[in-house]
């Protein structure tokens, strides 16, 4: 009895029952005999006068104990705050933004029943309290759920890339494939779909007689938190769970600044997709289904083919196509209908490569019928590291066998035959150097 008086499960319970957190408190004043009833004093002896406010004062001393145990069960079962500048409410009512028959479009979406905010915790496999300090956002961290670091980009800068952590990502994983996966995307979407991918893509635009690339800057970025939200509200979830949702599969931008001997993550900006996060690619694809419909009919329109993968727009005109290919026009209303749905074109990333020359859509050629394949230069050089390793020759300096498997990987997507038979050889390559490495760790220690 005396550990469940302390268990803030147990003891919610108990004031739910009550009727609430007051009626519990004097109901427990009564049960433990210390609850005292009111009198007037002014006939009192001095001795029933101090007996009378030491009755009083051991009251007063539950009293202030009992409601710290309330408030500390409510905390287990509640959310109470999400930090700066988040909106929270602990009542279970239906917000005006909500939509009509929510619970309904979610079970028609098939996603699982999330009312509360407790619901949700135990479909993560948390308590209230952790998914609390999940989602909890602050503009000055000295600690982050994500861990960063950077990637060169061709053009040779840096791209922050923020990887969430075991705990966050668990979570993300579980919204991605039970909520984010089950979402309405696109036909022309080939980008983190199962069963598609950058030759799929591609394979769309095979033999173009034009091939126009347009890309969407700071595509993550631009899908802030209100974004996200909207997502998950229009799939079927209501406010509560909605906002939480949302604030597990975003973060602000943030610069680490030190400062007292501290390091401190300052936010640069609202909250968005971070790079990195599990979640993000799938809720762009379903942020994007308006978007997608409206630059696959104009495409249409004009007689040209659309697809997207992630942040690349990839429009190709057959070979076929008589007449005028209307290019200026087109490039104009696609960035007038990326603007009208909250993005921008990147003003330095549109391409345009017409059959004289090399056509690369994702990476892989498109010129001609055939299909899709990785570039002839990169076959060249794999074909190359496959005879020298043959010949007991050793790897060039700055390669490896992970990065030569993972290039033999991508070309096995193409072209099978050849890509098998460098896979084989790079990966017993690989094993041979991780076995080795493992040996001589255990002989270091």
């Amino acid at each position: 009895m005396a550990r469940k008086r302390t268990d803030p499960v147990y003891i919610w319970r108990a004031i739910l029952q009550a009727g609430g957190i007051d009626a519990y408190i004097e109901a427990q004043l009564a049960e433990r005999g210390v609850k005292v009833e009111k009198k007037e004093t002014a006939g009192m002896s001095a001795r029933e006068l101090e007996q009378y406010k030491k009755q009083l004062r051991a009251e007063a001393e539950e009293r202030k104990k009992l409601k710290k145990e309330a408030w500390k069960a409510y905390k287990a079962n509640h959310i109470v705050h999400l930090g700066e500048g988040v909106y929270w409410n602990d009542e279970k009512r239906q917000d005006k933004w909500d939509v009509a028959h929510a619970e309904e479009r979610a079970a028609e979406n098939e996603l699982p029943p999330l009312d509360t905010p407790p619901q949700l915790a135990e479909a993560l496999g948390l308590t209230v309290p952790q998914l609390r300090w999940l989602a909890y956002h602050r503009e000055a961290a000295t600690k982050v759920h994500y861990y960063r670091f950077t990637i060169p980009k061709r053009n040779g800068s840096e791209r922050p890339i923020w990887a969430p952590l075991p705990k966050l990502k668990a979570a993300q994983q579980w919204i991605r494939v039970h909520i984010v996966e089950k979402l309405i995307v696109h036909g022309a979407v080939h980008g983190f779909l199962p069963g598609h991918s950058t030759l799929s893509n591609a394979s769309v635009h095979r033999n173009p007689k034009i091939v126009l690339k347009m890309d969407i800057k700071e595509f993550f970025p631009t899908v802030t938190l209100p974004r996200v939200k909207g997502v998950f509200r229009k799939a079927g979830y209501r406010e509560q769970v909605a906002t939480l949702l949302a604030l597990l599969c975003t973060e602000a931008p943030r610069e680490i600044v030190h400062h007292g001997g501290k390091d401190y993550y300052v936010a640069l900006g609202p909250r968005c997709l971070p790079q990195g996060a599990p979640t993000s690619p799938g809720l762009t694809n379903t942020l994007c289904l308006r978007l997608d419909q409206r630059l696959a009919g104009l495409a249409k329109k004009y007689g040209w083919r659309y697809t997207r993968y992630a942040d690349d727009l990839t429009f190709s005109l057959p070979k076929a196509h008589d007449g005028d290919p209307h290019v200026g026009t087109l490039i104009g209303l696609v960035r007038r209908i990326v603007e009208d749905e909250g993005f921008a074109v990147h003003p330095d990333k549109t391409r345009l490569a017409r059959s004289g020359g090399r056509q690369k859509i994702t990476g892989l050629v498109v010129n001609g019928d055939l299909k899709p394949r990785v570039p002839r230069k990169l076959r060249r050089q794999m074909r190359a590291a496959l005879h020298n390793l043959q010949c007991g020759k050793p790897l060039k300096e700055g390669e490896t066998f992970a990065r030569l498997a993972g290039y033999a990987a991508y070309i096995n997507m193409s072209d099978p035959n050849l890509g098998a038979r460098m896979l084989e050889t790079f990966k017993i390559g690989l094993a041979a150097t991780v076995t080795t490495n493992g040996e001589q760790t255990a002989e270091d220690k």
